[in-house]
């Protein structure tokens, strides 16, 4: 069954190639992203993922059709995507120094029309910033068109102290509950479960070293 990505985003399938899966195509799902009055972040995410699969599944006749949305949320506040200097640079001040949560949502729809969903909740803290580390990101331009205002994966992950969860979800992706939905849907044998491993053989004769309580193994390379 052929797979069909509802995102334009590049890192979205990047991500999807380190489990080894590649899309059929790429269809962008174009819609109102605006959050509804009183939404909660994690509503929101899994509404706008739906939203995004059910608008292009009509358009590939027998596919599965992945889309998903990440959200940035402090509190109950949704943040929004920066799209000029001024909104990354209010993020990056209310984010420094304080816990905050990325929730990415993914839906796979099915040619009957069934959906599956996933959500996966991050909790990321940056350290306090100073004026001038906010400057610099700004320069950078890093944030541009990123929710919340910055990309773990590039510099900013240089002033993230902390995160609890999963790193890819942060990105946009999360690979835990994506690989999960579409072994579900049956594209589990489509995926690389184990990459080439660039080692040395190993000799699998192990031995064991008693260290007081505890033994410790050790592996031989050959």
């Amino acid at each position: 069954m052929r797979l069909i990505l509802a995102s334009a985003s590049p890192r979205r399938r990047d991500l999807l190639g380190q489990i080894g899966v590649v899309p059929d195509a790429v269809d962008p799902a174009d819609i109102d992203e605006t959050p509804h009055k009183a939404e909660l972040p994690a509503v929101y995410a899994a509404r706008v993922a739906a939203e995004k699969g059910a608008l292009v599944v009509g358009r590939h006749a027998g596919a599965l059709v992945l889309s998903g949305d990440t959200v940035v949320a402090a509190g109950r506040r949704i943040l929004p995507k920066a799209e000029d200097e001024a909104t990354a640079r209010k993020c990056l001040e209310l984010l420094s120094g304080r816990r905050h949560r990325v929730l990415s949502a993914i839906a796979l729809r099915a040619p009957d029309g069934s959906l599956r969903e996933r959500l996966s909740e991050t909790m990321v803290m940056f350290k306090r910033l100073s004026p001038a580390e906010i400057d610099a990101y700004i320069a950078s331009g890093e944030w541009e068109g990123k929710a919340g205002g910055y990309a773990i994966q590039g510099i900013a992950e240089g002033l993230i102290n902390r995160i609890h969860g999963s790193h890819s979800g942060v990105v946009g992706l999360p690979l835990y509950e994506t690989r999960a939905l579409l072994k579900a849907a049956g594209r589990d044998h489509r995926m690389i479960i184990y990459p080439p491993m660039a080692v040395t053989a190993i000799n699998c004769s192990s031995r064991w070293a008693p260290t007081g309580r505890t033994r410790r193994r050790f592996w031989t390379a050959i």
